[in-house]
C-alpha cells in the first residue's frame, strides 16, 4: 500500500509534464520535491553499529574538521582512528565537511563532539543533514545542468528533445537523487562542478573550465573518470590551433591551460603541500590499494570474472597494474580520435566513453560510480534519448542491492515507475522512425529482466550456499549490459563524421 501511495503520489505531479504549460520552473519544484521525498526515507548504516554508514562517514569528516588541525585531518591518532570512516578524499572535501562542522557545531554541537558522538543519530539531525545536500544542490548541480543545457542548445538545435524536456529528464534521474538524499552522499558537488566545466567549455571559457574541473577533481578523485577527455581535447584543440595560427598562439593557450590548473590545485592544497610528508599522506588516502579490487558487488568486469576465477587471490599491487593497463587500453580508441578530431559532441561521447571503462576495468571501484558515467549519458541525451534513457534505467538498477541494504526499496521502485512513464512518454512525442519498433521491443525485454530479477531479489530466498546469488545476478547481468553500451559509444564516436570548424 505504501509503494502504491508513493508512486501515485510521483505519477499525480506530473501528468502535465509534456504539455506547452511545462516550464523549467515547475521541473524544478517537482525536482526539489522528488529529493525531498526520498529524504523521507532511511540512509546508509542507519542504527547499524558499529560503523553505521555513509551518513556516518560524512558526520565523522565534520566531527574530525572541525575538532583538528589540518595537519591531523589525514593521520591517524587517538582522535582519528582511521580504521572509523578515515577522510579518504581529496582536500575540498575536507574543506566542505569542515564548513558544515561549523554550521552543525552552532545547531547542534552534541552532532559533531569529538570522540563522543560516534553514531549520533536525531530526527533534528537527520533534518540537517537531508538540508546541507539539498542547499549544495540548489547552489551547484542544478545550476549547472540549466547551464549547460542553455549552451548545448546554442551550438546544437535539436528538432526532436527540446531544453526543457532534457532538464526534465536530467533533474529526475533516480540514481543520484536516490544515492545523494537516501544512502547520502554529497555526489552533487562533485557532479555539479563537473557539468558546469563542461558548460563553460560549451562556453569557450577555458580558464573557467580548468577551474571548475580542477576543483571537481578536488573534491572527489573519481572525477579522474572525466580527466583524459578534457586532457585529449584541449592537447587537440591546441593542436589546431598551432596549425591554423601560430607556435606562440598555441603556446599562450597552452601555458593559460596549465596555469589554471597548476594554480586552483597549488590554492586547494595550500595547507598540506609545505610539508612532504602531509601531503604524500593525503595522496596515500585517496588512492588506496589495501582495499582490493572490489568490495561488494559491482557491475564491473573484474566482478564477473571472479565468478570464475577468484581475483582476491593475486596480490593487490599486481590487480592494481593489470586494471591500470585494461583501463588505458580500453580509453585508448576514444581519446586518440578525440585528439585527432577535437570537437565538443566527441567530447561529450568521449566523456562517456572513458567514465565507462574507468567503471568496467578500474581498480576498486564502487557501485556508486555508475553516477560518473550516468551524468555524460544525460549530457548526450538530447543527441539519442532513447539509447541514454535506456542506459540510465540500467544504472539505477545496477544499485539494486545496495539500496535494499538501506531500506530504499519504495523510493527506487517509484522513482524508477515515474522515470520510465516520463522517457517513454516524451519518446511518443518525438519524431520516431518506425523503423525502431525491434529496437524498442530490445529495449522492453532488456527491462524485464530487470524487473524480473527484482521480483526474485525481492521473493525467492538463495540457497543457504549462495547467500549473495541475486545481487551477483544483478550485476552480471547490468555489466553485459555496459561492456555492449561501451562497444555502441565507442562506434557511435569513431564513426562521428563533424565538419573542421573554427576551435577558437
Amino acid at each position: 500500500m505504501s509503494l502504491y501511495c508513493d508512486t501515485m503520489i510521483y505519477k499525480n505531479l506530473i501528468p502535465i509534464y509534456l504539455k506547452k504549460v511545462f516550464n523549467e520552473k515547475l521541473i524544478l519544484m517537482i525536482a526539489v520535491l522528488f529529493r525531498w521525498f526520498v529524504s523521507l526515507h532511511d540512509y546508509s548504516g542507519k542504527s547499524k553499529t558499529p560503523m553505521y554508514g555513509d551518513y556516518e562517514a560524512q558526520r565523522h569528516w565534520m566531527e574530525v574538521t572541525i575538532s583538528l588541525p589540518t595537519t591531523q585531518w589525514y593521520f591517524n591518532s587517538s582522535d582519528n582512528d582511521l580504521l572509523y570512516w578515515g577522510l579518504d578524499y581529496p582536500p575540498l572535501t575536507a574543506y566542505h565537511s569542515y564548513l558544515n562542522g561549523l554550521v552543525f557545531k552552532k545547531i547542534l554541537p552534541e552532532s559533531v563532539q569529538l570522540n563522543t558522538s560516534r553514531g549520533f543519530e536525531s530526527k533534528f539531525h537527520k533534518l540537517l543533514m537531508r538540508y546541507s545536500v539539498l542547499i549544495v544542490d540548489l547552489l551547484i548541480f542544478i545550476p549547472a545542468v540549466y547551464w549547460f543545457f542553455r549552451q548545448f542548445f546554442k551550438i546544437k538545435n535539436n528538432n526532436q528533445l527540446s531544453q526543457t524536456m532534457i532538464i526534465a529528464l536530467t533533474l529526475l534521474y533516480p540514481g543520484i537523487i536516490l544515492i545523494d538524499y537516501g544512502h547520502f552522499q554529497y555526489n552533487c558537488v562533485s557532479l555539479g562542478l563537473f557539468v558546469a566545466s563542461v558548460a563553460s567549455m560549451f562556453a569557450n571559457k577555458t580558464i573557467l573550465t580548468c577551474i571548475l574541473f580542477s576543483m571537481a577533481l578536488n573534491y572527489k578523485q573519481m572525477e579522474l573518470y572525466h580527466a583524459l577527455p578534457f586532457f585529449f581535447y584541449y592537447i587537440g584543440f591546441v593542436y589546431e590551433i598551432y596549425k591554423k595560427r601560430s607556435f606562440f598562439k598555441a603556446l599562450k593557450t597552452l601555458s593559460i591551460l596549465v596555469l589554471s590548473v597548476t594554480i586552483t590545485f597549488l590554492l586547494l592544497w595550500l595547507p598540506f603541500i609545505s610539508d612532504p610528508k602531509q601531503m604524500f599522506q593525503v595522496i596515500h588516502r585517496i588512492f588506496p590499494l589495501e582495499r582490493g579490487v572490489f568490495e561488494d558487488k559491482v557491475s564491473n568486469i573484474w566482478c564477473l570474472i571472479n565468478v570464475l576465477y577468484k581475483l582476491r587471490d593475486i596480490n593487490n599491487q599486481t590487480m592494481a597494474t593489470i586494471c591500470l593497463l585494461t583501463t588505458l587500453i580500453s580509453v585508448l580508441p576514444t581519446c586518440l580520435d578525440l585528439l585527432k578530431n577535437p570537437s565538443k559532441i566527441k567530447f561529450l561521447l568521449s566523456l562517456i566513453n572513458c567514465s565507462l571503462s574507468f567503471f568496467l576495468f578500474s581498480f576498486q571501484v564502487h557501485e556508486k560510480s555508475i553516477l560518473l558515467v550516468a551524468i555524460p549519458v544525460l549530457m548526450y541525451a538530447p543527441q539519442n534519448a532513447f539509447v541514454c534513457t535506456w542506459f540510465l534505467s540500467l544504472t539505477t538498477f545496477s544499485m539494486l542491492p545496495l539500496l535494499i541494504r538501506d531500506n530504499l526499496l519504495i523510493p527506487f521502485i517509484s522513482l524508477s515507475l515515474i522515470y520510465f512513464i516520463v522517457y517513454n512518454n516524451i519518446e511518443k512525442l518525438m519524431l520516431q522512425n518506425k523503423n525502431t519498433s525491434k529496437l524498442h521491443l530490445l529495449r522492453n525485454l532488456s527491462l524485464l529482466g530487470c524487473v524480473i530479477l527484482t521480483f526474485c531479489t525481492l521473493t525467492l530466498k538463495p540457497p543457504q550456499k549462495y547467500p549473495h546469488l541475486w545481487p551477483l545476478f544483478i550485476s552480471v547481468y547490468s555489466c553485459v549490459h555496459f561492456f555492449l553500451f561501451l562497444i555502441y559509444f565507442n562506434f557511435s564516436q569513431l564513426m562521428l563524421n563533424i565538419p573542421k570548424k573554427k576551435l577558437y
